[in-house]
């Protein structure tokens, strides 16, 4: 059922009910996809991490100041774990865009079903984050981090 229009000099789309379902349902997919990626991405952290742990921990009875290739190997390692901050970055940013998603759905759903009587609109708006973008660091370099 579409809501009545109110009188008023916006201009309006009317699209049929089933085509506003498959376009929600879209979206509803994509934010489960959005949820896969960032576990496959935890997952690829946390083992990141462990291996990082190990390779240290061996290198931790090693004689480090007499072997120039191992202290070597001990910068590239320390170096390496602030490439982690790609894995926040990017979780915050698959976190944004979620919200984003699904206030559309939410907002899609409320402008073309209508609310019931006495039901509250849907919280479209309480969805959509307030800053257009939660990262904004394009790049990492070692010693370069930007807080946010």
């Amino acid at each position: 059922m579409q809501p009545a229009l109110e009188n008023s000099n916006e201009p309006a789309v009317h699209l049929p009910v089933m085509a506003v379902a498959e376009i929600q349902d879209s979206l509803l997919v994509v934010m489960h996809d959005l949820h896969r990626l960032e576990g496959l991405l935890n997952h690829a952290a946390d083992n990141l991490l462990d291996r990082f742990g190990v390779a240290n921990q061996g290198l931790l009875g090693l004689d480090v100041e007499s072997s120039e290739s191992i202290r070597q190997v001990r910068d590239a390692l320390k170096s390496a774990v602030t490439e982690l901050q790609f894995h926040d970055m990017a979780t915050q940013l698959i976190t944004h865009t979620t919200k984003i998603l699904q206030g559309c759905a939410f907002r899609l759903a409320s402008e073309s079903m209508g609310n019931d009587e006495g039901e509250e609109a849907a919280p479209y708006a309480d969805q959509m984050p307030e800053r257009p973008n939660p990262v904004t660091q394009s790049e990492m370099d070692a010693g370069s981090i930007d807080l946010f």
